[in-house]
């Protein structure tokens, strides 16, 4: 079977959905192993020409990269008019997987995506007017064409099926892995953070890992009290909409870091906190509990699925909710690293990747 998988966003800094995109490719590599072929392809700029081939360093696969100047408009223009098909610039494909943002036709074959989350219908006012437009088109595709539609919990998997009208048994859970050494996958030195060496820090912290955006609800988290003696670290790069001040002395902005750098800050935390009004999944709550840290989450029912009983759960709207449950986290912590690193032992980026390859063909 040979495999068009689209990489497209690894152009960029990777953030979760970026994350997502590589482990299941990883993972669908290694269950194809030498009986299937998989192609990482690309529209890309120059940036991705550069940054996309380094993120797949180590992969036994030949990315088909091809150089666009404005990659963005083209792919949108190439999902919209749907024509080439995808097998004019790839040859032959068995199945097309495509991901975040573009929908490109094809001939034949079996058509599957990846959908995270429907924050853009649930919630638009949270989204950028570029991403609700992008997405929404894709959505609609994928609803009307695809032949299965991966996504990362049951829960969002819910919400395909009432919003999309995707029928349950097109819809498959392929859920999230955390990588059992994230030194192993540091990103390589090409690739820009705009943090330094952070992992010392001279006080005990809480860790918030979060694109700066509304969705990720900063703003009620700097209102809750820290436990005693504790600076709140904030990981992640500035997003859209108004930013949250983290301009005090008891908050320490790292920015983006890097894979190695994040699970040093991992490590070295007392407790990490995702207080988040809405995820498809949530994996950093998943990647604190496999580094040892005990968490507190957002009391979502979309984070049901990455905390299971491990984490202490809080209302996502109530600062002194979090700010209880901090000081609980704290108390608890040999109980909930135990129960943390006993439930992430569940998530791996092999069962992603077998999930997908199996369905396909199924």
């Amino acid at each position: 079977m040979r495999i068009a998988f689209d990489v497209s966003p690894l152009s960029h800094p990777r953030t979760g959905v970026g994350n997502y995109i590589l482990g299941s490719l990883r993972g669908v590599v290694e269950a194809a192993g030498p009986d299937h072929q998989v192609v990482p392809f690309a529209p890309t700029s120059p940036q991705g020409k550069r940054r996309i081939p380094a993120e797949l360093a180590g992969l036994p696969v030949e990315p088909r990269l091809r150089f666009l100047p404005f990659a963005h408009v083209w792919r949108q223009g190439w999902s919209k008019a749907a024509w080439p098909p995808v097998e004019r610039f790839l040859g032959p494909v068995d199945v097309l997987h495509f991901t975040d943002w573009m929908y490109p036709p094809q001939a034949g074959g079996i058509r599957s995506t990846m959908i995270h989350d429907l924050v853009p219908l649930r919630f638009p006012e949270w989204v950028q007017g570029r991403t609700r437009r992008m997405h929404g088109a894709k959505y609609r595709n994928a609803a009307r064409t695809c032949d299965v539609v991966f996504v990362n919990s049951e829960f969002t998997k819910g919400e395909v099926v009432d919003l999309l009208r995707v029928p349950a048994e097109r819809v498959v859970v392929a859920y999230p892995g955390v990588d059992s050494d994230s030194e192993n996958h540091s990103q390589p030195a090409s690739v820009e953070s705009d943090s330094e060496n952070h992992s010392q820090l001279p006080r005990p912290y809480v860790l918030t890992v979060a694109t700066l955006e509304p969705r990720k609800n900063l703003e009620t988290l700097l209102a809750a009290p820290l436990p005693e003696g504790h600076v709140l670290a904030v990981v992640g790069a500035a997003g859209w909409g108004p930013q949250p001040a983290l301009d005090r002395p008891d908050v320490v902005r790292l920015g983006y870091v890097s894979d190695g750098e994040l699970a040093r800050l991992y490590r070295g935390a007392s407790v990490f906190v995702y207080p988040s009004r809405f995820e498809g999944f949530g994996i950093p709550i998943v990647e604190a509990m496999a580094a040892g840290v005990p968490v507190v989450a957002s009391a979502h029912p979309s984070m049901d699925e990455a905390a299971g009983d491990a984490a202490v759960r809080a209302d996502p709207d109530d600062p002194e909710a979090i700010g209880a449950a901090l000081e609980e986290a704290v108390r608890r912590r040999d109980e909930l690293v135990a129960r943390g690193r006993t439930h992430a032992a569940r998530f791996t980026w092999g069962a992603c990747g077998r999930t997908m390859l199996e369905t396909w063909c199924a």
